[in-house]
């Protein structure tokens, strides 16, 4: 596969879904370099999957705009394709042909197809289980089906809109991995929100810090620890409690509805009391850490933001 990856400027980005609607967030503006890992984190509400929404394509925003290379979105792209929280899943057909069906629509020759999925597959780890059905997979490995069907299209730009917070801790801290491992691998962007902490130091080069009622970039962490990255690692333990600084003092400082303030500060304090609780009972190859990040970006490390293919927005 193609290295790849997308200078990403989001300019002045303002949302609001109907023109009686509150503002969803606003003057937003975030640059991001190709191959960077850019992670969004912040509390139910605030905007940030509306946001990674608009840079797919899905959506389209109230004022502002967003260029990929200098090209503005007006739509989906097979440039830039995008995970949910569901696999979504064709469920009567085989792993292989859940990852092919993309290539299929483009009208790949049979071959070619069959020659790239089963490159993909082998770079998630999933050959063995190419003609297995995906009713028949257990969570995680639905998961990798939908990132290698993400994959086989050679995007620049891979979205992430918490896909993996249905799954158990010691599957969410191994595909966290494997997802940055083999984003750097290829070169590609990696754009994610998440309200997860221990997530987002794995998985982020920089993370951005998004609070309040308009969502509003407050703050912004470099994420410069080497890979892999392991929860226990103490360099990892400093930047997540750095990252939950930073997020509480953003919650403090954010407008919000009457209470917010106080229900966000009182949810992430809930969010790090169960993470800890869970790395007790984990084994410690999980390897799992959230992180927060935040606001304008400017300098060296611009994440790249993946946007969603209709082939692959079905998962």
């Amino acid at each position: 596969m193609a290295i790849r990856g997308l200078n990403i400027q989001i300019d002045n980005l303002t949302h609001r879904y109907t023109s009686r609607s509150p503002l969803t967030f606003e003057a937003v503006d975030i640059e991001a370099e190709p191959g960077e890992s850019l992670v969004i984190i912040g509390r139910s509400g605030c905007g940030k999957s509306t946001l990674l929404h608009i840079v797919a394509g899905l959506l389209s925003p109230t004022s502002g705009d967003v260029y990929l290379d200098n090209a503005p979105v007006r739509g989906p792209s097979p440039r830039w394709v995008m995970m949910f929280q569901a696999p979504h899943l064709f469920p009567w057909m085989r792993v292989t042909q859940n990852v092919g069906v993309g290539l299929h629509f483009a009208h790949w020759p049979k071959k070619k197809i069959r020659d790239r999925v089963d490159e993909v597959l082998k770079l998630v780890e999933l050959e063995e289980f190419a003609e297995s059905n995906v009713q028949d997979l257990s969570g995680g490995q639905q998961q990798r089906v939908a990132l290698a069907r993400s994959l086989v299209m050679e995007p620049e730009l891979l979205l992430l809109d918490e896909p993996f917070s249905a799954l158990d801790a010691f599957t969410r801290a191994t595909l966290q991995q494997d997802v940055r491992s083999i984003a750097k691998r290829l070169g590609i962007n990696i754009v994610m929100v998440t309200h997860d902490i221990d997530e987002a130091v794995i998985m982020a080069d920089r993370a951005l810090v998004m609070a309040g009622s308009p969502g509003k970039i407050y703050d912004e962490l470099q994420v410069d620890l080497p890979d892999p990255r392991e929860r226990n690692d103490p360099a990892v333990q400093s930047m997540r409690a750095r990252l939950m600084d930073a997020f509480h003092k953003a919650a403090g400082a954010a407008p919000s509805a009457a209470g917010e303030r106080g229900e966000a500060s009182e949810t992430l304090e809930q969010e790090e009391d169960e993470s800890e609780g869970e790395s007790k009972e984990e084994p410690e190859e999980d390897g799992a850490v959230k992180s927060f990040g935040s606001a304008k970006t400017k300098g060296s490390s611009k994440p790249q933001l993946m946007s969603a293919a209709r082939s692959s927005g079905a998962g």
